[in-house]
């Protein structure tokens, strides 16, 4: 019965949404929406909506790979000096990419008990902050920090207005995302077992 139980496990990961956001007045760059609806137990929300740009998806890949040394993570698509922003077959090829390489990601187990992974794809804690969580020197745990993410991110695109009225989210590196996703069904329990590694490069 478990065994049939294990099988019925799903992970929908979604990269959509692509848009380009003002970093300064020189610079911009795009981000993705990564949109999560699962039932597995190793996570610890199944439904979440956050944005990551790709030098996130970078940073992620690099510390899977240092806490995962014998395994063969999937590439990233390539970065290309001649990437353009404002051509949509770049952005969307990109994409595709992302979306396949966190396809690939999900499927592998011993990936998907890095609390990195979790946090990335949960919340919108900046990479600094996901390694001080991680690495326990953060008041709040890998799951409270998803809950709180959670929590700050039920609400729908007109309340965005309120916030630039002055409202701050405590969590840095956050940005507005208009998902507006209602509460949805979640298990406190967190199945799968979330170790911190102590590598550092």
């Amino acid at each position: 019965l478990i065994f049939i139980m294990r099988l019925q496990e799903f992970v929908t990961v979604l990269v959509r949404d692509p848009r380009t956001q003002k970093e300064d007045s020189w610079h911009s760059y795009i981000d993705y929406e990564i949109f999560i609806h699962t039932n597995s137990m190793c996570f610890t929300r199944k439904t979440s909506c956050v944005r990551r740009r790709f030098r996130e998806f970078v940073w992620l890949r690099q510390r899977l790979q240092s806490n995962a040394a014998l395994i063969q993570l999937p590439e990233l698509p390539p970065k290309t000096p001649f990437f353009n922003m404002n051509n949509p077959h770049h952005v969307d090829h990109r994409r595709q990419g992302l979306q396949e390489f966190l396809e690939k990601i999900l499927q592998d187990a011993l990936l998907l008990s890095d609390s990195r992974l979790h946090l990335f794809l949960q919340t919108q804690l900046s990479p600094e902050d996901m390694e001080a969580c991680v690495s326990g020197q953060t008041k709040y745990s890998v799951a409270d920090a998803i809950h709180k993410f959670a929590s700050l991110n039920r609400r729908f695109p007109i309340e965005d207005e309120e916030r630039k009225k002055g409202k701050n989210d405590a969590d840095s590196d956050s940005e507005s995302s208009s998902s507006g996703l209602g509460p949805s069904d979640d298990s406190i329990a967190c199945g799968c077992k979330t170790s911190p590694a102590s590598e550092e490069s």
